[in-house]
């Protein structure tokens, strides 16, 4: 089955798909990204999503180009259409076509939208039940990692010293404190059973599968802090996860080579993976 991509208000073939050269998210990563999870063919906490998109256009001054509800029709016809049972809907809009300036381009310019599906097995990775291994690395990034942009190169250069060194994640670390993973958010277990995490703000992403994590954590009587994580702590942890779209709740049993508690997956990440499974399956758009 060829995939359809959805680009400008057509959905085509997706090696058809076409953006122009002087498209300014090609030139200057003038742009917007959001990527939602597919489950059973269905959207999962797609409203977070898509209100995390909405902030983050907002922040950079691009309008958005489509109300929730519609973006919710195109991307459910767009999973449709590629018949994904379980993966991901990747949506990108930059601010349009325009001559090349840094300034914004003057008049009305129609933003650039494109939308794609990718098939990816989550329920069932492999990696869950071993549990991930991951490395620190410094973060590189600029100083406003709220807003999603499609500036990754940091975060590219950031997975791949992760994938040469032979694992999965990469946890970003600056000035001694861990900000988040290369593609995720970072959660540790102290060994006094306290879950934590880092606190929003204009250093980290705001995760929306984190988000989630934390209310079922708060529904489930588990007691969590929202705190910055020193790089120190992380050997010493009892527990180790990361959260995104992508991997749900992925166990980390290696961080810079040292083996966390027994080198498997533990209690506390088993058992929110468990419940945001649950979570997923309620809240199917």
């Amino acid at each position: 089955m060829s995939r359809t991509a959805y680009l400008n208000g057509e959905f085509l073939p997706l090696d058809e798909a076409r953006v122009p050269v002087m498209d300014r998210g090609f030139l200057f990563a003038d742009g917007i990204y959001e990527v939602a999870a597919v489950l059973h063919g269905r959207l999962v906490d797609n409203a977070g999503h898509l209100a995390r998109l909405d902030r983050s256009l907002a922040e950079i001054g691009i309008r958005n180009p489509h109300t929730a509800e519609e973006w919710e029709r195109l991307e459910t016809d767009l999973v449709g259409k590629n018949g994904v049972r379980e993966g991901l809907v990747y949506i990108q809009v930059t601010r349009g076509v325009a001559e090349r300036d840094f300034s914004f381009p003057k008049g009305d310019v129609a933003p650039t939208v494109l939308m794609f599906t990718q098939e990816k097995s989550i329920v069932n990775n492999p990696m869950a039940e071993t549990g991930a291994r991951a490395i620190t690395v410094p973060d590189l990034r600029w100083k406003r990692r709220d807003i999603k942009s499609v500036a990754l190169l940091a975060q590219v250069l950031a997975k791949q010293q992760a994938s040469e060194a032979g694992v999965a994640e990469a946890f970003m670390v600056e000035d001694g404190v861990v900000t988040e993973g290369s593609s995720s958010t970072v959660f540790i277990v102290t060994k006094g059973g306290a879950l934590v995490t880092r606190p929003l703000s204009h250093a980290v992403l705001p995760g929306i599968t984190r988000k989630a994590v934390l209310a079922l954590a708060d529904e489930t009587g588990l007691s969590f802090e929202e705190r910055l994580i020193n790089a120190r702590e992380l050997p010493e942890a009892a527990e180790a996860f990361y959260t995104s779209a992508s991997a749900f709740v992925m166990p980390v049993v290696e961080i810079d080579g040292k083996p966390l508690g027994d080198g498997r997956p533990g209690p506390v990440a088993r058992r929110l993976r468990e419940l945001y499974f649950a979570f997923a399956e309620r809240s199917e758009a």
